[in-house]
């Protein structure tokens, strides 16, 4: 969600590299020295980037490492290369691209597939039905008439930069927010909360009992889901009570409500808004409805193929983990498989985010490094193969 003015909600040294060494070339720092704007960065006093230039900086270091890398390719399958005493110490990573088919022998697999977007189990995806995710490209769509009335569901980060950039963008147009809670909560940025984002609580979180995990989980998660930026709410709050006070009502917050009712048309939607409290009900109709309803793990098995049957699960049916990402994997299977990203279950809730990556994948390459030292040498294979959101890296 790149929105112009839409800033970075963690601090600009948790970048790909500042928190395991900050002496690095490829950190944030290195790249606005590169671009001539350091100086300008250091007077804009922030410590949050706009969302906008840090794109831009990630986009700057994959360009570093594009020599090293083959984009575009799609994995269809990784296969154990048995040996004749059955043991895999290594895997087969089929992949397919522009140019045909490709093979790559790895002793080791990182797989990071990220998260993919979420919708409730009854709403389907369409030309008017939208998950926060698409909203630039197909806001971008509208020209003439222009839109008249969006519907936003609901209350995090996603949500309220939603309707306030709709708000934006459409000044003729009525921005209504439904969401079951009474008002936006506060995200918890403060001090002390803030060290649940510190590489050492991994560590902590992973040597917990699992009612501890969960308990830490449960009081921290206001840290991260289901929240907004304090300065967000307020500008939100500003922009409806002026236009109250004006008589001029565009942003419209239908507090502790749900999506009772949705069928979509070809040129919008129709919505039903039932407000929970009093069991009244609001017949809208809209131009589009936008989901801000999240996003979910993605399945490592799904890219692992032949080889996901061989790594192991706990009673839950998630990838059981060592503290250094690598899968639990049967005894036959000796290649490494690891996860960057989607072991929230297992090391805490930084799993999926910026704030700890750099240590994260320090602590990867310093655990393939050491097994390649120990392990059966295979022939022509290469050091590690990384798959992420389906291609090889």
């Amino acid at each position: 969600m790149l929105f112009e003015n839409a800033t970075m909600q963690v601090h600009f040294l948790k970048d790909l590299v500042s928190m395991r060494n900050p002496a690095s070339d490829f950190s944030f720092v290195s790249y606005l020295h590169a671009h001539d704007r350091l100086a300008d960065f250091v007077n804009y006093k922030s410590m949050y980037p706009l969302r906008v230039e840090f794109h831009d900086y990630l986009s700057w270091a994959a360009g570093r490492m594009s020599h090293t890398v083959a984009y575009g390719h799609t994995v269809t399958d990784v296969v154990p290369v048995l040996d004749d005493d059955g043991q895999a110490w290594a895997v087969d990573v089929l992949t397919t691209h522009a140019g045909g088919t490709r093979v790559v022998r790895a002793r080791n697999v990182v797989v990071a597939v990220g998260l993919e977007s979420s919708l409730p189990p009854e709403v389907t995806a369409g030309e008017r039905v939208w998950h926060n995710l698409d909203i630039l490209h197909r806001a971008a769509t509208f020209t003439e008439p222009l839109p008249r009335r969006f519907v936003v569901v609901g209350a995090g980060q996603s949500a309220a930069e939603s309707v306030a950039f709709l708000h934006e963008r459409y000044p003729s147009a009525e921005v209504c927010s439904v969401f079951f809670r009474y008002g936006y909560s506060p995200a918890d940025d403060s001090n002390f909360a803030n060290g649940i984002f510190d590489p050492a609580a991994v560590d902590l979180y992973y040597d917990a009992p699992a009612d501890v995990k969960r308990m830490l989980f449960d009081y921290h998660r206001n840290t991260n889901y289901s929240v907004v930026d304090g300065d967000l709410i307020t500008e939100l709050y500003r922009t409806a009570y002026q236009e109250r006070l004006l008589g001029k009502e565009r942003l419209r917050m239908m507090n502790a409500s749900r999506i009772a009712e949705l069928r979509p048309r070809p040129d919008g939607v129709e919505v039903v808004v039932e407000h929970l409290p009093t069991g009244e009900l609001t017949p809208l109709s809209a131009d589009a409805i936008v989901f801000a309803t999240g996003y979910r793990p993605v399945d490592a098995g799904r890219l692992l193929g032949a080889t996901g049957p061989r790594c192991r699960r706990d009673d839950e049916g998630l990838l059981r983990l060592g503290r250094d990402y690598r899968v639990a994997t049967d005894e036959q299977l000796r290649a490494g498989v690891y996860l960057q990203g989607g072991t929230e279950h297992v090391h805490g809730i930084t799993s999926t985010l910026l704030s700890a990556v750099a240590v994260r994948s320090g602590e990867i390459v310093a655990s393939v490094a050491a097994g390649l030292a120990e392990r059966h040498p295979v022939p022509a294979a290469s050091q590690c193969a990384l798959v992420t959101a389906g291609e090889i890296r």
